[in-house]
């Protein structure tokens, strides 16, 4: 456990695909996302913390901070901008993400030095800066970001000083699986496939 590291678990996006229900709170495998997402986090971090704006929020993980959103724009980057308005060191992680493992966190993790600001895993389809450790070091660039408009990951994720990148390879996972999220029925089908293939 790295004593000075919050998980920050951000859940975003209004899941119109679902008819509204939240993402996270699906069941792959019997159990909710969420619950899949803390249990890979806990034994890498401190403290867990949800970042949601919903007004039931903090009755979905026990024992987890509940952080608002202080900015109006609806885009992912400002999920990492309140993580990192409450925390040195974060490791944020989106709630659709059913297959993140705690090998994939402490490799994060373990990728940090004193040279780094962030530490973004590569996966088959490029960065996944919504799987990705970030120091406040990041903090002025995901302003300049929501200031000028640009809200889009991938040029934040170029635009950041000092970036480590984490090439994912066997040893830690399967990069297709560890970084499959849920974003429609489809693939909430697919997830519970794979998800009875574990066992």
């Amino acid at each position: 456990m790295s004593a000075a590291i919050t998980g920050a678990i951000v859940a975003g996006g209004a899941s119109s695909r679902f008819g509204g229900q939240a993402k996270g709170l699906l069941r792959v495998g019997g159990e909710r996302i969420i619950d899949r997402v803390a249990r890979a986090l806990r034994p890498v971090v401190e403290t867990i913390a949800v970042v949601s704006n919903a007004p039931d929020a903090n009755t979905w993980l026990d024992g987890a901070r509940v952080w608002r959103d202080q900015r109006d724009e609806r885009a992912s980057i400002v999920g990492i901008h309140t993580a990192l308005l409450h925390a040195d060191t974060v490791v944020v992680v989106a709630w659709d993400m059913p297959f993140v493992s705690e090998r994939l966190f402490s490799a994060i993790v373990g990728a940090l030095s004193s040279e780094s600001s962030a530490v973004v895993p590569v996966g088959p389809h490029g960065p996944e800066p919504m799987c990705a450790l970030y120091t406040r070091a990041c903090l002025d660039t995901i302003e300049g970001a929501l200031a000028s408009g640009d809200l889009r990951l991938t040029a934040f994720v170029e635009r950041l000083p000092r970036l480590a990148r984490l090439s994912v390879a066997d040893a830690i996972g399967d990069p297709q699986r560890l970084f499959f999220n849920v974003n429609t029925p489809a693939d909430l089908a697919l997830s519970q496939q794979m998800a009875a293939r574990d066992g």
